[in-house]
């Protein structure tokens, strides 16, 4: 190569957002960065901005999802700031804050009674629920707002009440104590589906910087606002279901716009579903949208996996009956009115994904309002025709047929690019071992 051409010699590239090049100089290799030329003030302080704010790598480094998701995210927590001005004032007010007769004992032990039973209730819902934020994390999340909204509005009216004040905090701290569990656990499960490349720590710790920005957005914003809202009862109401009505609005659409690869019973139901009207196994984008993620109160047939042997099997004649074509290591069994599922040691994923099928078939049997055809209406048909009441004799005739669908399905779900190697299913803890079928 001659000396002063302007060979390139080699590129590198910085992610997705910087391209370099080395070029030979007057005998030299100089480093320069692709349309240098083109970047202004703007273009260098939006790079400055993304690196202190946005993960290493972004966008190839986080979920599809996260760009919208953090938007939303950002406007929640925006609205969220400015209620909670809102109800911290009502609070302070409500504890004497401006009253003369009001002493600093009085408001010490409002203060430590409401924070006491705050951590009485963390402790009591990490207990019950902790095990169900994974599978959910999206109910989980919007329900972790909306309490957290309601708690806010009871620290707004406390004041009105002073008789009642100290009880009425103690219940919105415990309401924000549950707040804090949900948000917080739900928060930790979204950021591992948005970490792509083993970086959850990263992904964690940006989010905490924008979340740390929209709160000094906020607090900017509440020092105009108190003056003006301060003795005006009215205003202060307007206001927060303003700011409340825009924080559900954004918390909706931010757990929609979620797109998790990996099953839970929710997007398994749905798939399921699908596949037996159509034959279609829908894409994560299209699950992800028909997922409801307000909490289900009802279920005509319900399901409980990972349940104990006793709960399937009464006796050793059953337990012949549940192994009845069946070459599996699950048991389903249906009981008062449940279908339940007893999952043997060394169970495999596949056979998890394919029990929760093969519940959701049996489930749709059983609904007499799901018309269901293909081999779910035949399953049905030959039940109906059969002894109604003979369950053990549906469970049996639903190995055989699941036999013939599930391998297409759970193909299926590989191509469509769900996650087949780990799911969210809500496992119960119990695994059982039981003897070999006889013939």
């Amino acid at each position: 190569m001659e000396r002063g051409s302007d060979a390139i010699l080699a590129t590198e590239r910085y992610g997705s957002q910087e391209r370099w090049s080395y070029r030979l100089k007057d005998g030299r290799m100089e480093r320069e960065r692709e349309g240098e030329e083109r970047r202004g003030t703007a273009a260098s302080l939006m790079s400055v901005f993304k690196s202190v704010f946005l993960p290493q790598g972004y966008p190839e480094s986080v979920s599809e999802d996260y760009i919208q998701y953090q938007f939303w995210d950002t406007v929640q927590a925006f609205s969220s700031s400015l209620s909670g001005t809102l109800a911290t004032q009502a609070s302070l007010r409500g504890v004497g804050v401006g009253d003369r007769e009001a002493t600093v004992a009085a408001a010490t032990i409002t203060w430590i009674l409401r924070d006491g039973t705050g951590m009485l209730g963390r402790i009591l819902f990490a207990w019950v629920k902790g095990s169900k934020l994974d599978c959910d994390a999206k109910k989980w999340r919007l329900f972790a707002d909306v309490l957290n909204d309601f708690a806010m509005f009871i620290e707004i009216v406390a004041p009105a009440f002073p008789a009642c004040f100290t009880l009425i905090i103690c219940i919105a701290g415990v309401f924000k104590s549950l707040v804090g569990v949900a948000g917080g656990a739900t928060r930790a499960a979204l950021t591992v589906h948005q970490a792509r490349r083993d970086n959850m720590a990263d992904v964690s710790a940006k989010d905490g910087s924008q979340e740390t920005l929209v709160n000094m957005a906020g607090l900017l914003v509440s020092l105009l606002l108190i003056p003006v809202v301060t003795d005006n009862s009215v205003l202060t109401f307007a206001l927060f279901f303003l700011f409340t009505s825009l924080h559900l609005f954004a918390n909706y659409w931010a757990v929609r716009s979620v797109i998790m690869e990996t099953l839970n019973q929710a997007r398994l139901s749905i798939l399921t579903h699908q596949y037996l009207l159509d034959g279609r196994v829908l894409t994560p984008a299209l699950a992800n949208h028909r997922e409801p993620v307000f909490p289900e109160f009802s279920s005509s047939v319900p399901v409980r996996l990972g349940v104990r042997l006793g709960e399937v099997v009464d006796s050793p004649e059953e337990l012949q009956l549940a192994l009845k074509n069946n070459d599996n290591r699950y048991l389903i069994g249906v009981k008062q009115g449940a279908v339940c599922v007893c999952l043997g040691r060394g169970v495999s994923v596949q056979e998890e994904v394919r029990s929760v099928f093969q519940v959701q078939c049996l489930r749709a049997v059983l609904s007499s309002h799901c018309p269901l055809g293909g081999a779910v209406g035949a399953l049905r048909e030959s039940w109906t025709q059969a002894d109604a009441r003979d369950l053990w004799g549906l469970v049996s005739e639903s190995h055989k047929r699941i036999d013939r669908i599930f391998p297409a399905f759970f193909t299926g779900l590989k191509e469509a690019g769900w996650q087949t190697d780990r799911t969210l299913l809500d496992w119960d803890e119990w695994r059982a071992d039981w003897g070999k079928k006889t013939d």
